[in-house]
């Protein structure tokens, strides 16, 4: 079976990849080093009033809702 080269593979391709193929370690571990060196290093504090976790709440949406729309 010829390897696909997971690097010049697109993220979304890579993540349909993945799915398709579950016990492909090494594509899912490209997707996963990928994804962290993407990812925010920003760290928050956990909210502790009903008004933080209200707050987090509407950023969760927001932020879902620009993910759909884009």
């Amino acid at each position: 079976m010829i390897q696909p080269n997971f690097s010049t593979m697109s993220k979304r391709d890579l993540r349909a990849y993945v799915i398709a193929h579950p016990d492909d370690k090494a594509a899912f571990h490209t997707f996963v080093d990928r994804f962290t060196a993407e990812a925010s290093p920003e760290t928050f504090d956990i909210p502790k009033l009903s008004s933080e976790v209200e707050q987090v709440e509407r950023l969760i949406q927001q932020k879902l809702k620009q993910l759909r729309a884009s």
